[in-house]
């Protein structure tokens, strides 16, 4: 939210004296327009009593604009949108920036340090404990600290993620799309699949819309690795909502080709497996699948004909999440299926016969 909290101008048009005067500020510290800084921010203590301290780089361009901020890793294993924050942060040419950036490349500094999903401590999810609170649990005194000095000064924000340890996802938005701004924020980061809703309670884009920073999730790739393409493709979706929101406005907004909004009453469907054994899975992620089409089949360890059992696709859609751990118990997730309009099965059929013709080339 703005400094200013009876302004009605949307994200991106505040303007006047204002916001030329607009330092970014936190408990410590201000970032003035025209300024940047890395800061090692601390949010807690170890068992020995030493900091625990979060890396954030705020840069604060020259030019009014909006406050946008960039996290990753609340989940301590989720790594490529690290790369992403960083790459924003110190790569990129801010020199005509309007507005400020503030990026947090790891907000779980305890799980990332354990390659770890949760906190250490009690394993709790930092992801389901913002806004946080003083005088509660470690998780949600941790989150306050992130959530006051670094989130509510903000007027949107884009969390990154991955999926859980042993599966993986393909490149999508989460979002609440009866938010007017958080539609456009969803939209204009140019994913091809946008999943609806709200969100659990706790969740960082989940209370930080309902603080007045409407706030997207991106969901993309699998833990505990580096996957340049996805790196690549979720770049694109940050320059892309950079321009549409004036920060940077002699970019480009980037239309994906195609794009599908998955809303709670559309037909989805985790497909999940009724025998426990090792999974061969014959489809991957982004694959487009047939109604009947086989998608694994999952056999015991002596491979006997009798006891395979064959996973087919109850309707013909795309594959959003995948397992990569093939072994399973009886109730295991083994794919995200989302069903597909019939214009958006067109253009996706058209866009990969294109691929295949240039790959051909």
């Amino acid at each position: 939210m703005n400094d200013d909290a009876s302004s009605d101008e949307p994200p991106g048009e505040r303007s006047g004296s204002d916001a030329t005067d607009d330092a970014f500020t936190y408990n410590g510290g201000r970032v003035d327009p025209g300024e940047s800084a890395n800061i090692r921010y601390s949010i807690s203590e170890t068992y020995l009593g030493d900091p625990v301290k979060i890396p954030v780089t705020v840069v604060n361009g020259a030019h009014p604009g909006p406050t946008v901020f960039l996290s990753a890793a609340a989940h301590g294993d989720e790594l490529n949108g690290i790369e992403v924050v960083r790459e924003v942060a110190h790569d990129w040419n801010h020199a005509e920036l309007h507005g400020t950036l503030v990026c947090l490349p790891v907000m779980n500094v305890p799980g990332f340090l354990a390659q770890e999903r949760y906190l250490p401590i009690y394993d709790r999810d930092l992801n389901r404990s913002f806004p946080g609170r003083e005088g509660s649990t470690s998780a949600r005194r941790m989150a306050h600290q992130i959530f006051t000095n670094f989130i509510e000064p903000c007027d949107l924000g884009i969390d990154f993620h991955t999926s859980t340890r042993g599966r993986t996802n393909m490149l999508h938005v989460r979002a609440s799309m009866d938010d007017p701004t958080v539609s456009r924020l969803a939209n204009a980061f140019s994913s091809n699949v946008i999943i609806a809703g709200e969100g659990p309670a706790g969740t960082l884009r989940r209370e930080a819309t309902e603080a007045d920073v409407p706030t997207i999730t991106v969901e993309m790739g699998e833990a505990h690795r580096f996957q340049r393409p996805l790196i690549d493709r979720a770049l694109t979706g940050v320059a892309s909502v950079l321009a549409e929101f004036g920060c940077h406005p002699d970019s480009s907004v980037h239309w994906p080709g195609w794009r599908t909004v998955i809303d709670d009453d559309d037909e989805k469907t985790w497909l999940r497996a009724d025998a426990g054994g090792i999974v061969d899975m014959k489809r991957g992620r982004g694959a487009l699948v047939e109604e009947g089409e086989v998608i694994c089949t999952i056999t015991n360890p002596f491979k006997e004909e009798d006891d395979i059992v064959t996973v087919e696709a109850p309707f013909t859609g795309l594959i959003v999440g995948v397992l990569e751990n093939p072994v399973v118990y009886p109730g295991n997730p083994l794919c995200h299926l989302v069903g597909l309009s019939a214009d958006t099965l067109t253009a996706l059929e058209r866009e990969r016969t294109t691929e295949r013709s240039q790959a051909e080339l």
